[in-house]
């Protein structure tokens, strides 16, 4: 695990080895707050870092104009940041998505295939629900309606549609564990 410098340390007399002091102290001040924006817009942890590493990557290209520059490094930072924040979700957007990559090799790979099965159990099981029962279970499970606006929608009173709900869940519970003992 490398030694982080302190404020106070000295520099090191050499030029490299002052360019990897400033470069070290730049991370140490701004990386966890860099790391974190980037995270909030990109929603995974990786990509952040990934972020994170190419704005110093570009720091240390730029660390003698930086360095003798008045204007503060860390707003430098966030902007490269936010550049290369911006230009990763316009490549993204324009990449083409082909499903079959995701089968690339075997079509039913990391459990396709009894994931296909269960579907189909869950499908045949909300076939065999009534229609009013099937109703507010897609309108609160599949469509994420909260049970009131679910009601409202449906026409019902909101107890009714508890009421449904219950008897609906308990029904699919039953039938899904009949068909998995099965």
């Amino acid at each position: 695990m490398p030694i982080e410098p302190r404020r106070n340390d000295p520099p090191p007399t050499t030029d490299g080895a002052a360019a990897d002091h400033a470069l070290a102290l730049l991370y140490a001040d701004h990386a966890k707050a860099l790391l974190g924006f980037a995270e909030r817009f990109t929603g995974d942890r990786g990509r952040a870092e990934d972020i994170v590493q190419e704005t110093f990557l570009r720091a240390w290209r730029q660390l003698p104009r930086l360095l003798d520059d008045d204007r503060p490094v860390r707003h430098w930072l966030f902007q490269v940041a936010r550049r290369l924040l911006i230009d990763a979700a316009r490549s993204a957007s324009v990449r083409p998505q082909f499903a079959a990559d995701s089968y690339a090799q075997e079509p039913f790979a990391d459990g396709g295939f009894e994931q296909l099965m269960d579907r189909r159990v869950l499908v045949d099981a909300l076939r065999d629900l009534s229609p009013q029962h099937r109703q507010i279970v897609v309108a609160t499970f599949f469509l994420g309606c909260p049970m009131h606006v679910a009601a409202e929608q449906l026409g019902v009173p909101p107890g009714t549609a508890r009421s449904r709900l219950h008897y609906a869940l308990g029904r699919l519970r039953r039938q899904l564990e009949s068909a998995l003992a099965a």
